[in-house]
């Protein structure tokens, strides 16, 4: 069952499309999109398949910058307020489901990162987390995924933004021939995630 809402935020109206699994959630995976993106890149749509159809319900989250027509995406900052907002409104209306997971696609995927500890988060999927600035190595954002959270980063081989290390709780798989954009296998993708959320226990077998 798939719905259309808008949450409030300090930072303006955010959009939820919300599609939930036949029977009872056995989690609910919030995601959110890249900077210049939005919540219909095919590697969202993909793992947002994938999940609901092993029970997950499953929330795409168009950042209040986006909802407003800006491509230009918002200061760190504010995309994280807006997201905590959004989460906690999440949280209420899904009051029945017993887990919560985070995550989304670049951009999207460090919001997830920084924000899981404070929204209650007992997982993250990080899809083309962005290690760093293209041709900027000692620029990394590695310490953005040590969260003390089972993560998984899905990150293709060609990524001009690079790939991380795996680490404690961290799980990284790398998909040959895909950029930034995962587009060339987004089921391959979102197959990866969807065995990661059975391995956890977060999905149906």
């Amino acid at each position: 069952m798939h719905s259309s809402d808008e949450i409030g935020t300090p930072r303006g109206p955010a959009r939820t499309e919300t599609d939930l699994p036949a029977g009872p959630a056995t989690a609910l995976l919030v995601l959110g999109h890249g900077a210049g993106g939005g919540v219909d890149a095919p590697d969202l749509l993909a793992v947002r398949d994938a999940a609901v159809a092993v029970g997950v319900a499953v929330v795409r989250v168009t950042q209040p910058y986006r909802v407003a027509g800006r491509r230009a995406p918002a200061p760190a900052g504010h995309l994280d307020e807006a997201w905590t907002a959004v989460l906690a409104a999440l949280r209420d209306r899904h009051a029945d489901v017993p887990t919560l997971l985070v995550g989304g696609r670049s951009s999207g995927a460090r919001v997830a990162c920084r924000t899981a500890a404070a929204t209650g988060a007992a997982g993250i999927v990080a899809l083309a987390f962005p290690l760093h600035p293209p041709g900027r190595p000692e620029r990394s954002r590695a310490a953005e995924l040590s969260t003390g959270l089972p993560t998984l980063v899905v990150n293709g081989d060609r990524d001009p933004f690079g790939v991380p290390d795996p680490g404690p709780g961290v799980t990284v798989v790398t998909r040959p021939g895909e950029g930034h954009d995962l587009r060339k296998d987004p089921t391959g993708t979102a197959a990866v995630v969807r065995d990661w959320l059975r391995g956890q226990g977060w999905a149906a077998a």
